[in-house]
């Protein structure tokens, strides 16, 4: 049954209640701290900082009580992409004049310091990836609406309405899970009437034969989603208040101040070193 297992494959967005330290944060205090964390690991320009901020992620997977198993997870779908992109890097970096040169034959180049700016880049966006999943498995979706509303309250002062772009975030996160459920339906509808999904099938081109008959059923399946949510919100008159209003208030409390003065040391610390 592991050929039909999606869910499992897209753990970005999904809320893993473990009511960890992190989970009890104001959801303000935890969009500011991941914030600050991945403006940090995208843009230090040492290699120390990103090791350390490698090194922070994985602290803050242990302390949330999320599987780290469960986390690099998400790692598996966009890691050929991200493996690519670093091979790009690497003959992009790699010249012929460079004195660490390991291979150089005709024009094909590769350097030590060119080795170690695709790996930088693999690790930088392995890292961001993490935070991402991370972030999504201590922030439920009430908790990201609330936390978002409060931030960018101060620019519906100026008629900017950020109901609507706080609302799109919430889709879109709340969308990868139930496309993952919507595959394994289809997947496991068509291995029923006689399809070869339970068949492992090695090579590119054959997995990409297996999948294609599914594409059709699950883009229908999306678009009629789509329409009930929009009907949804329509019901209930979705748009009609500039503010919405939440059952849950969520207090600031002293311990949220200090977990955002420590991630914002932190993340400078990261960038600075």
């Amino acid at each position: 049954m592991d050929e039909f297992d999606f869910l499992s494959r897209v753990p970005l967005g999904q809320y893993v209640p473990t009511q960890s330290i992190l989970h009890r944060l104001s959801p303000l205090t935890k969009i500011i701290m991941f914030g600050a964390l991945m403006i940090a690991v995208m843009f230090t320009p040492s290699r120390a900082g990103l090791i350390a901020g490698v090194v922070i992620v994985f602290l803050l997977l242990l302390l949330s009580k999320v599987s780290v198993g469960f986390a690099l997870k998400g790692l598996l779908a966009p890691l050929p992409f991200l493996l690519i992109i670093a091979i790009i890097q690497v003959f992009l970096y790699s010249s012929k004049l460079d004195p660490t040169s390991l291979v150089s034959i005709g024009w094909f180049h590769i350097t030590f310091s060119g080795l170690w700016a695709g790996g930088m880049l693999l690790i930088r966006f392995c890292a961001i990836i993490l935070l991402l999943s991370l972030g999504g498995f201590v922030i439920s979706t009430s908790e990201l609406l609330q936390g978002l509303t409060r931030m960018l309250s101060p620019l519906n002062r100026i008629g900017i309405r950020t109901m609507d772009f706080i609302m799109i975030i919430q889709v879109t996160l709340r969308f990868l899970p139930f496309l993952a459920q919507s595959a394994e339906r289809i997947a496991k509808a068509q291995a029923s009437r006689g399809s070869d999904w339970g068949v492992k099938k090695k090579g590119l081109i054959n997995r990409i034969r297996q999948v294609v008959p599914m594409l059709i059923p699950l883009f229908i399946t999306s678009l009629r989603r789509s329409e009930n949510l929009a009907l949804a919100m329509d019901a209930r008159a979705y748009g009609i208040f500039n503010q919405r209003t939440s059952m849950a208030e969520f207090r600031y409390t002293w311990k949220d101040a200090a977990g955002v003065i420590l991630s914002v040391m932190v993340s400078l610390a990261i960038f600075i070193v």
